[in-house]
């Protein structure tokens, strides 16, 4: 027996869900930058079953797809290592499913997929929802219970990491309890929301900013994810920083960091590492047209930033900002340096910073005067309330 035929049969000994759980770990690890010889195999048959629709994302069975669909607009694809505030990354919903099925509520997690199955045969979809909701609500409970000691915790970690690497899964798991608690506080948000935000100028923060607060007070916890579905639709992922600059009494960092919706910035800078990551892909596949569309966008992003928020490189902001710049840099230098000097790359084009050209820097100086300008009247403001 060859080694293609040991594989087959190795996979075909584990489970569905098992093999649709490896399938999510290998491509967490390349997401990663970490090689598996012989992963680019194993990822082609494991796709060639769960994902007969050339999607590329993770498709797990229909119970489980019911019970993540509150969190659909919040996934992500890929799986980034860090912090992602107000996302969930979908790659780790598989491993967490398994868990559920095996070790948080083994007897429950079966009823509710002989249930749900049971109902979709019939063409229930209403019965289908209210035996997901009522299993997601078993689910938020079980894991209140489980969450309140740092002993049980540890234990649920530990049974949680058999299934999956990733730093981040537990993490994802307390972003689901969240969710879930929300309700339909979420899905009733979002369908406020403008279909599209072309244009996030004042008048349109504003609006956005009166209710986020109004949901703020109801639903605290859920904020992170409130601000993920404004992201969702802006044009670009840099101006949910508005949300913060605008509010701030000034444009020093300080003042941006008391202001109501400072944690707005972390948020961008937790898109800008995707952005690297996503880079980093590309440049390995050699899709050097994606690659240069990222870093135009990688350099708005780090220039827009620099612009609305005066003084970030002495911030914590700033010292991550400059750590992200330098791993994307090492990442194109090391691609540009692969071809001769006099060979150009689409990459070293002084064109992709737009923000250096003379018209930028004009950009750039008309905004520093207006924001000395608002600067000099709030000041004189607060002079003469105080006279």
């Amino acid at each position: 027996m060859d080694e293609v035929d040991q594989l087959s049969e190795f996979l075909q000994k584990l489970t569905p869900l098992s093999r649709s759980c490896l399938l999510s770990e290998l491509e967490r690890l390349e997401s990663c930058g970490i090689d598996m010889p012989g992963s680019a195999g194993v990822q082609a048959k494991l796709r060639a079953e769960f994902r007969k629709d050339g999607s590329n994302q993770a498709r797990a069975t229909n119970p489980s797809r019911y019970f993540f669909a509150p969190l659909e607009l919040l996934l992500i694809d890929g799986a980034p290592e860090h912090a992602n505030a107000g996302r969930i990354s979908r790659n780790t919903l598989t491993p967490i499913w398994e868990w559920i099925c095996r070790d948080l509520l083994p007897t429950m997690a079966r009823d509710y997929v002989k249930a749900i199955n049971d109902q979709v045969t019939a063409n229930n979809p209403k019965e289908v929802l209210k035996i997901a909701t009522t299993f997601q609500f078993k689910v938020v409970k079980v894991l209140e219970n489980t969450l309140a000691s740092a002993e049980s915790t540890e234990f649920a970690r530990g049974k949680l990491a058999q299934y999956t690497a990733s730093r981040t899964a537990f993490n994802d798991v307390k972003k689901m309890q969240q969710v879930l608690r929300a309700g339909d506080a979420l899905p009733k948000f979002n369908a406020k929301l403008p279909e599209t935000i072309t244009k996030f100028d004042d008048g349109q923060v504003a609006q956005i900013t009166a209710r986020l607060d109004a949901f703020k007070k109801v639903n605290p916890n859920a904020l992170p994810f409130a601000l993920a579905l404004v992201a969702r639709r802006l044009k670009t992922f840099w101006q949910l920083a508005y949300l913060a600059t605008n509010a701030a009494a000034s444009k020093s960092a300080a003042d941006i960091a008391a202001a109501p919706y400072a944690c707005v910035v972390p948020m961008v800078l937790d898109r800008l590492d995707d952005k690297r990551l996503a880079l980093r892909i590309a440049l390995r596949h050699n899709r050097f047209l994606v690659a240069r569309d990222l870093l135009t966008e990688i350099y708005e992003a780090e220039h827009a930033l620099k612009l609305r928020i005066d003084g970030i490189e002495q911030s914590e902001w700033g010292a991550r900002l400059q750590q992200l710049m330098d791993a994307i840099a090492a990442l194109v230098s090391a691609e540009v340096s692969r071809f001769p000097a006099n060979v150009g790359h689409i990459l070293g084009s002084r064109r992709l910073r737009s923000q250096e050209t003379l018209g930028g820097k004009l950009s750039y100086l008309a905004w520093k005067g207006r924001d000395a300008v608002q600067d000099g009247a709030a000041a004189l403001r607060k002079l003469i309330g105080a006279t």
